[in-house]
């Protein structure tokens, strides 16, 4: 596993993802600190004003204002806010159910095996979006609610890879010494399986960060996301697209944010793939 870090941190997709990915958390974090406005504060004397270095734009609006006259960057860095919470949330929350069904599925096999495998194959038969969209209509609006849905959606993706995974590292035969030497099923699994599907469990938890950016984005669209007191990139393309012709950039700078967010995540999760997989980082792929 020391090797594995040694040769993600040497490797320049990693850095350059890492970076990008820092540079969202820092604006975050420390959101209130480098919002040079309330991202709430409507002026009406200060509608749709451009960026800054356009015709018309004003010094105190970098990026411009809204329909509304909230100030884009804060709305930007505070939507940063909203997408960090609910990307590390719920992929954590999707990460610790499925992992755990997908141990116990692979370990023991059999009828526990089949019963999950059918769970997994009907929960998954639903589009992920349009399940998403259903169990917050049910759930209401907010934050929290984001985040449940899309744990529920997605702890199916965590399940059904690492299944296979567990599958392949129960038949090795450490594992077998173990059950031997006196470990109980659980120890079997904690000691034994768990250290060895972590590298894929890690570039799994990556790539489902991107994917909760998306969703909570496509779901914020609708108006099925954040409260109406809170901020996010979703909501901003929402408010923006029926003055696309007026103020493209109150449209195209949310979609940006998110694309790279997920080009972060998706980027990073590739590269830990390469460096953690023993046999890619064998054959150098």
């Amino acid at each position: 596993m020391l090797d594995a870090l040694t040769r993600s941190l040497c490797s320049p997709r990693i850095l350059i993802a890492l970076s990008m990915v820092l540079c969202i958390l820092i604006c975050a974090l420390f959101a209130g600190v480098l919002a040079p406005h309330d991202p709430a504060e409507q002026n009406l004397l200060a509608i749709l004003v451009p960026p800054r270095w356009a015709r018309g734009g004003d010094p105190s609006f970098l990026l411009g204002t809204d329909s509304l006259g909230r100030d884009v960057l804060s709305r930007l860095i505070y939507g940063a806010r909203t997408a960090m919470i609910v990307a590390f949330s719920a992929s954590i929350g999707a990460m610790v159910i499925g992992t755990i069904l997908a141990h116990v599925a692979g370990y023991f096999g059999g009828t526990i095996d089949w019963i999950i495998g059918r769970l997994v194959d009907v929960w998954m038969s639903f589009p992920p979006v349009i399940l998403s969209l259903i169990l917050m209509v049910g759930l209401g609006v907010g934050l929290d609610r984001v985040i449940l849905a899309i744990v529920l959606v997605d702890w199916t993706r965590f399940c059904r890879v690492l299944r296979s995974e567990v599958l392949i590292v129960t038949r090795h035969d450490y594992v077998a010494a173990a059950r031997l030497l006196g470990f109980t099923h659980w120890q079997t699994i904690i000691r034994e399986v768990f250290p060895a599907t972590l590298p894929l469990l890690i570039t799994l938890i990556s790539l489902e960060m991107a994917i909760a950016v998306v969703v909570e984005a496509i779901l914020s669209f609708v108006g099925l996301g954040v409260g109406a007191n809170e901020v996010a990139w979703g909501q901003m393309i929402a408010d923006a697209r029926q003055y696309v012709y007026q103020s493209p950039p109150n449209l195209l700078l949310p979609m940006l944010c998110i694309f790279l967010t997920v080009a972060a995540f998706n980027l990073l999760g590739d590269g830990l793939r390469r460096t953690l997989d023993v046999r890619l980082a064998e054959t150098g792929r």
